[in-house]
């Protein structure tokens, strides 16, 4: 700070020798820090605007992941990253006024040394005698150069024996529109109390046009903008209650700078042509009514399905010695263990322990009319606690990252054994974070593929061994038994038009967002019977913009937009799927035989260092296996690649059924093998408790 005030020394003593005028020269001074700092404020201006501009996507993802804050915290920073920007530049201009004002402060109580460049002896020596006249004086106060300053100017008489000309420290001019710039108001009092009521007006006043004008204030929540007022007026009122007025007329006129400085950037650099504020305004009144439903729901101590929570949870630990517990995020997720369940049930006497975070599970009816599965409803915040403290021989989840963010090991019993079970046939390495799958004891693999990746990716990170398991993937067996029913079902009109089924995914710059109206376009009129299926989360996050798809195809027989997810009948009977990279894709093309055109948005990538791997992934290179692609701004081939997969079924029906029994482990009987090894994971466990014991 000594070197700090050094160097705003100079500058004030400059300023001084401008404008003869002490008053004069803070405000100089301050015009000449506001000057010099201009480049950082652009760069603020700038990085503050593509912030706001963010603020939809922002938004968008705490509404996706809302209540899971590892998760919004990981896809925030992927977004900064991707944007290029920087979280603390907001705080650069704060810090600098800081670190600024604190040079101020020091250059203002040592107006010997800076501003009239008295010798250190001398200073030394004039400081004595005022404290040697004045008993009243602290000798370790901040303020001794002022307060000689004003003794020297009250009588000069008292530092005869001074070798030194007093008459620039005689001169040196502190007041200032009717105020001593050494008053501390604290301590005089009067009429100096108005230099901390005009400090904070001048606070108040940068704050409430700042809320107004400001591209990043003015897109803040009420709170944070009045929490920051209260804030730079405390402060403001602080600085004039008990540093000299010169600091003071420092900081007011800093405030006043600023004002006028923000007014001429917003014409400089306008916001307004840079931000969606009406998507902003509608993703911040989406957002508002989730956090609305939180606090309600928080506030509600009466709330029933908090009561069956707390009940729920009571009942799961009032039971010891659990063999085996599965987990289940939401209602659908059962189908990921359903045969596996089945076979277990069959096959054993083990107590299934089903725990789900959707207390509209369809497992609770299950549970009603099988004595042997114990369903219990416990919510995401719970369930953090409930598996730290979880007790039983076996948690099989389909939930990665197990460990990496807030759902732990259980830390009472070390021994548990996790098992993973995909809920996809795509790529682990892409589609899933780095480590989602490393803290798991097995993993029931779905494919040759996932074995590579999950081999090479305990090769490449030097990982502990799992139990990879060649087990498949039962909801592929379910969808096939389904379709394969629905055929034999259905009589075959030879003159029934094709129908193709558009499915996207939900991420960024899927086909929705980036190609669906030119998509529509290119296949309209071509006597297919077209069904738009919108992912769920498009319905529920953008139900304006389907419902203007649904009236802009209204009197258009040939399309569909679908929005009832209730049935798949509509999945099986489509002779076509178009998607970009959602699982459904080969999904359906496993279980029916039938190709699909991909459109190659950008990819979905949930781990940056997949590359690291040196694995293609299946879903790039399946996809000519199984159809063919388009890119996005080549939409018009889509109609030509349509006709030529359509009319080329059969062999494709060929290359799929091979690339299903080359790929997918125990295709039809994976339930079984899923349902297997969790016994024998059960009974090794069982054995290998009773071993430790007769060994104790």
């Amino acid at each position: 700070m000594g070197l700090l005030a050094g160097i705003l020394g100079k500058v004030m003593y400059w300023c001084y020798k401008l404008v003869r005028n002490y008053g004069l020269a803070i405000i100089l001074f301050t015009l000449f820090s506001k000057i010099v700092l201009l480049p950082v404020t652009v760069w603020v201006q700038k990085n503050s605007i593509k912030m706001v501009k963010m603020m939809p996507d922002l938004n968008r993802i705490k509404i996706r992941h809302f209540g899971d804050k590892d998760t919004i915290a990981d896809e925030t920073s992927a977004l900064y990253k991707e944007r290029n920007y920087h979280p603390m530049a907001s705080v650069i201009p704060v810090t600098l006024q800081i670190i600024l004002l604190i040079g101020v402060i020091s250059v203002i109580y040592h107006p010997l040394d800076h501003i009239l460049r008295v010798p250190s002896d001398v200073t030394e020596q004039i400081v004595q005698i005022t404290l040697d006249n004045d008993e009243e004086l602290n000798p370790e106060s901040g303020s001794l150069q002022l307060a000689a300053v004003k003794a020297v100017q009250v009588d000069e008489s008292a530092f005869a024996s001074v070798d030194y000309d007093l008459g620039e420290i005689k001169a040196l001019p502190m007041n200032f529109l009717g105020f001593d710039l050494s008053w501390v108001a604290s301590q005089v009092g009067g009429i100096a109390i108005l230099v901390p009521v005009l400090a904070g007006f001048s606070a108040w006043l940068l704050s409430y046009i700042q809320n107004r004008i400001n591209i990043l204030q003015s897109a803040q929540s009420g709170v944070s903008q009045y929490g920051t007022m209260i804030f730079t007026v405390g402060l403001s009122l602080y600085l004039g209650f008990f540093v000299p007025a010169g600091v003071a007329l420092y900081w007011i006129a800093s405030n006043l700078m600023t004002i006028l400085q923000q007014l001429l950037l917003n014409r400089a650099i306008d916001p307004k042509k840079y931000v969606d504020y009406e998507d902003l305004e509608a993703t911040k009144k989406e957002l508002a009514s989730y956090e609305g439903a939180a606090k309600k729901k928080l506030l509600n101590f009466n709330d029933p399905l908090a009561k069956r929570e707390n009940a729920d949870y009571k009942r799961f630990f009032s039971i010891g010695n659990k063999k085996l517990v599965f987990y289940s995020e939401r209602n659908g997720f059962y189908k990921y263990y359903a045969d596996a369940i089945d076979y277990i049930l069959k096959n054993s006497d083990i107590i299934i322990h089903y725990i789900t975070s959707d207390p509209n599970d369809d497992i609770f009816k299950k549970a009603e009319n099988n004595d042997r599965i114990k369903a219990y409803y416990i919510g995401d915040q719970k369930l953090i606690t409930l598996m730290m403290k979880m007790d039983a021989d076996v948690v099989v989840m389909t939930m990665p990252d197990i460990e990496t963010f807030q759902i732990k090991r259980s830390i009472v019993r070390k021994d548990v054994h996790y098992v993973y079970v995909p809920h996809g046939m795509t790529s682990l390495n892409v589609m899933m974070r780095k480590g989602s799958m490393d803290h798991y004891d097995s993993i029931l693999v779905a494919g040759r593929h996932q074995m590579e990746e999950n081999l090479k990716t305990e090769e490449v990170y030097n990982l502990p061994k799992r139990e990879l398991v060649e087990a498949g993937y039962p909801l592929l067996d379910q969808m096939i038994r389904d379709y394969e029913a629905f055929a034999a079902g259905r009589t075959e009109d030879p003159s029934r038009k094709k129908t193709i089924m558009i499915a996207p995914s939900w991420q960024k710059d899927n086909i929705v967002d980036s190609c669906l109206d030119d998509l529509l376009e290119t296949l309209q009129g071509q006597n297919y019977r077209i069904i738009v299926r919108p992912h769920p989360q498009h319905v529920r996050h953008m139900p304006e913009r389907m419902e203007q798809l649904k009236q802009r195809f209204a009197n258009d027989a040939d399309i569909e937009i679908q929005t009832d997810f209730s049935s798949t009948s509509s999945v099986y009977e489509a002779d076509l799927l178009i998607s970009d990279w959602s699982s459904i894709a080969y999904e359906f093309a496993f279980a029916t035989k039938k190709p699909v055109l991909f459109i190659n948005t950008p990819m979905k990538v949930m781990n940056p260092e997949w590359e690291k791997l040196g694995v293609e992934p299946f879903s790039i290179y399946m996809r000519d296996v199984l159809g063919a692609s388009v890119d996005p701004d080549k939409i018009a081939e889509a109609r030509e690649k349509t006709a030529y997969l359509l009319a080329n079924a059969e062999q494709y029906r060929e290359v799929i059924t091979k690339a299903v029994n080359d790929y997918i482990y125990n295709v039809g009987t994976s339930g079984d093998v899923h349902g297997r090894f969790i016994i024998s994971v059960v009974f090794r466990q069982i054995r290998s408790r009773y071993e430790k014991a007769a060994d104790q």
